[in-house]
């Protein structure tokens, strides 16, 4: 009983179900040769302070945050909503809203 309880706990855990679903959908737009959205870098984030910049479902403060990223991370924004931008990152890709404020070093 006890291996069949870790099994289903790691089907859980890698099911693609589990993954957080964004409240504010965004394209991500790709080819086979290079990405279709512009680099840029975190930067500026207070290490005294929160020290990082996070990550949220949609364009605002209101929605839930779901991760967190640090001066000198690597994001790809793809779309734009005011201040907000909506970004991939990480690998495995991962997708979210971050404020812009603190996005930097922009390269195409």
């Amino acid at each position: 009983m006890r291996v069949y309880a870790v099994a289903a706990a790691m089907a859980l855990i890698c099911s693609p179900l589990t993954a957080q679903q964004l409240d504010v959908e965004f394209q991500v737009l790709e080819d086979s040769q290079a990405a279709g959205c512009s680099g840029a870098t975190v930067t500026g984030l207070d290490p005294n302070g929160d020290g990082f910049l996070a990550v949220r479902t949609g364009p605002g403060t209101q929605y839930a945050k779901i991760d967190e990223l640090h001066n000198g991370d690597r994001v790809r924004p793809c779309a734009r909503h005011g201040n907000w931008w909506g970004v991939y990152y990480g690998e495995p890709r991962q997708k979210g809203w971050v404020h812009g404020n603190w996005l930097g070093q922009w390269a195409g």
